[in-house]
């Protein structure tokens, strides 16, 4: 079964932003992760400068330059989408108007947080920012992290905007998303690995996956099994991939277990910028386990597809995410 692609692609790595050992943007790990990404990791997006990529610690120059490095490096063979929300109505704008300049595809746009703007002002900022620019935009719901939540009466207002054209949906609201993409031509794409699979099976249009910087081609061999009508596989890649998104997203954010396990084996990646802090040894090593656990069992699956079964290795007891509870989006 064949399934089109959405305006934002299909299988996007929500990017990291490499930095040097002082701390200072590294243009060049970022063309050198951007390329592994999609030519060695299956990606047909990235997305740029969102929470994995550390945006509230990024300037306005370090995200355009960002935006212009990997755009004119894979930009021809990937949809780059760029994050460009913030608190402040004005300078998302410029920041969207700077995006587009610099050849990006798209932006993502988060609902405007600390704040607390009601869901009318909410609208008018989101409206604003899509009338500034000419790129389709994608909506970032994420409430556990902006403390405001995008209602279904607002998405289906927002979805009446010609380009307001996809969600990336973090609010573990599957009714929401049900019903938003039932009556709505937005494209829904899963910001939560472990809603990948789901959100796909009643519509979803993708992802926008962390997992992805350290295992992209397993995101998306999840993906390609149920495109291609192989639910069980779908299903078994999507187990065999959840110590490790458990791993990855639970116990610390993210960007810190991805930079971590790509540090860890040699590519571009860095330090993560205060006030988060680098993953401790202990960390990274029960990290790098999980990851070669799903590598090794994605290696079985494909055997037992070639009809050479041969028996996948368990997660080592303690080794996952059961050992660093406080989950965090």
């Amino acid at each position: 079964m064949s399934i089109p692609t959405g305006p934002f692609g299909r299988v996007a790595a929500a990017m990291v932003t490499p930095f040097d050992e002082a701390g200072e943007l590294d243009i060049e790990g970022a063309r050198r992760l951007a390329v592994r990404l999609v030519d060695e990791g299956g990606c047909d997006a990235l997305v740029l400068s969102g929470t994995t990529g550390e945006s509230p610690t990024t300037s306005d120059e370090e995200k355009s330059a960002l935006v212009r490095a990997v755009a004119a490096e894979v930009g021809d063979r990937a949809r780059i989408v760029a994050g460009v929300g913030s608190s402040d109505t004005r300078r998302t704008v410029a920041l969207a108007r700077d995006t587009e300049a610099c050849g990006a595809d798209g932006l993502l746009v988060v609902t405007p947080y600390y704040s607390r703007p009601t869901q009318e002002a909410v609208v008018h900022h989101l409206r604003t920012v899509a009338d500034a620019t000419g790129l389709p935009m994608m909506l970032y719901d994420i409430p556990g992290r902006t403390g405001t939540a995008l209602t279904t009466a607002t998405l289906l207002r927002l979805a009446a905007h010609p380009r307001i054209r996809g969600v990336k949906d973090c609010a573990y609201d599957l009714l929401k998303s049900s019903r938003v993409m039932a009556e709505t031509g937005l494209a829904y794409y899963a910001g939560c690995d472990e809603f990948a699979l789901p959100l796909r099976a009643i519509g979803g249009a993708g992802c926008v996956s962390t997992v992805a910087n350290v295992a992209a081609p397993l995101v998306r061999g999840v993906l390609d099994a149920y495109d291609a009508g192989d639910r069980a596989s779908a299903a078994s890649r999507h187990r065999a991939l959840a110590p490790l998104t458990e791993a990855v997203m639970t116990g610390q954010p993210g960007t810190v277990a991805v930079k971590a396990l790509l540090n860890a084996r040699g590519l571009p990646a860095g330090p993560v910028r205060g006030p988060l802090l680098d993953a401790d040894a202990g960390l990274t090593a029960r990290l790098l386990e999980l990851l070669a656990c799903a590598e090794a069992r994605a290696e079985a699956e494909a055997r037992a597809a070639d009809g050479a079964a041969v028996p996948a290795p368990e997660p080592a007891v303690g080794a996952g995410a059961a050992a660093m509870p406080g989950g965090i989006p």
